[in-house]
């Protein structure tokens, strides 16, 4: 019996297809650039998500790393959400590795940050300060798709202000197939984008990090310094290849799972469910703080894997299905009618 794993996204493993394109994919050394599996990939989302060029990284955290590093230079600063990845999740890498100081600010509800308080946060052209070189998004944002007009009003404020806009597009192809257009109607506002191949898309290992040619001469650079020149990666990025090109319109099932579980652990009294419109793939829960060690571990004995904690973030991914929605469902409710 599988274990039903919903700790994340990031858990998924490669399909018998994915295996097969793995298997035959054609490889070289891609820090000489001959690995024509990787060549063919950067080459396919630079076409997709609408830049010049494309690079094929390890992770999400060194995408974004060395996209930080491509943008700013010592002393600089970008702006970024308080819970934001690239700020909170990715052992502050740009200010310990690359002198970038991160300068905070609190997420709206929906996501968004406030352009007026980021405007207050932008430094001014003084040497006693950081120079404010980079605004920071993300999309989606605690499993939201951010809406779709705020994304010209972000690009129109960095240009006025003087800014690159990145965007940490981890779970990207969720907004996109949630907001029901094509990714490019996101990615064109900004200057560069990151995008996770390993969590809904279901490859094992990798992201890609997009901009302009010059943009990504750079950011090569960084990921050789960062230790991310790989060799014959193409038995990687193949699967990365597949995830693009099989296993987009299928995140509608995770978002839809998702639904279900949140309307159904809703009518648990102990807990208190957190799930807006634009949530795509996760459900936030709240549970009394006695009945959080416990519930993880009745529903590890159930074949049940969840981040046990009193904030409790359920994600939905190829790996799971309706069936594993309803077990989920039904475990929860023998936990907590047992413990009243």
């Amino acid at each position: 019996m599988k274990d039903i794993d919903l700790r994340s996204d990031t858990v998924t493993r490669p399909t018998p297809g994915m295996f097969e394109c793995m298997m035959k994919a054609k490889v070289g050394d891609d820090v000489y650039g001959d690995d024509p599996s990787i060549n063919k990939l950067q080459k396919f989302a630079a076409d997709m998500f609408g830049f010049e060029e494309a690079l094929f990284a390890c992770s999400g955290t060194q995408a974004n790393f060395v996209g930080l590093l491509a943008h700013c230079q010592r002393g600089d600063e970008y702006i970024v959400g308080q819970t934001a990845h690239t700020y909170k999740y990715e052992g502050g890498g740009a200010a310990v590795f690359g002198s970038i100081q991160p300068q905070p600010v609190e997420f709206k509800e929906d996501g968004t940050l406030d352009l007026e308080e980021v405007r207050s946060k932008i430094k001014p052209d003084d040497f006693h300060f950081a120079r404010t070189r980079l605004l920071c998004l993300e999309n989606t944002q605690n499993g939201q798709a951010l809406p779709l007009d705020y994304f010209k009003q972000a690009c129109e404020f960095a240009r006025t202000s003087n800014l690159k806009l990145h965007l940490d597009g981890a779970r990207l192809m969720n907004a996109a197939v949630k907001k029901q257009v094509a990714p490019r109607e996101i990615t064109r506002y900004f200057d560069s984008v990151s995008i996770c191949l390993s969590k809904g898309l279901g490859a094992p290992v990798g992201s890609i990090l997009c901009g302009s040619s010059e943009f990504i001469a750079r950011a090569r650079r960084w990921r050789k310094v960062a230790g991310g020149g790989m060799r014959q990666a193409g038995i990687l990025a193949a699967a990365g290849q597949y995830a693009l090109q099989h296993n987009i319109e299928r995140l509608a099932e995770d978002h839809s799972n998702a639904e279900t579980l949140a309307k159904a652990l809703a009518d648990i009294e102990e807990l208190q469910i957190e799930y807006s419109e634009s949530q795509t793939n996760m459900v936030f829960a709240t549970v009394p703080s006695r009945d959080a060690e416990p519930l993880g571990n009745f529903l590890k004995s159930r074949g049940i894997l969840i981040s046990a904690g009193s904030s409790l973030r359920l994600v939905t991914h190829l790996d799971v299905d309706k069936a594993d929605i309803e077990k989920t469902v039904s475990a929860m409710r023998d936990y907590f009618a047992s413990s009243r």
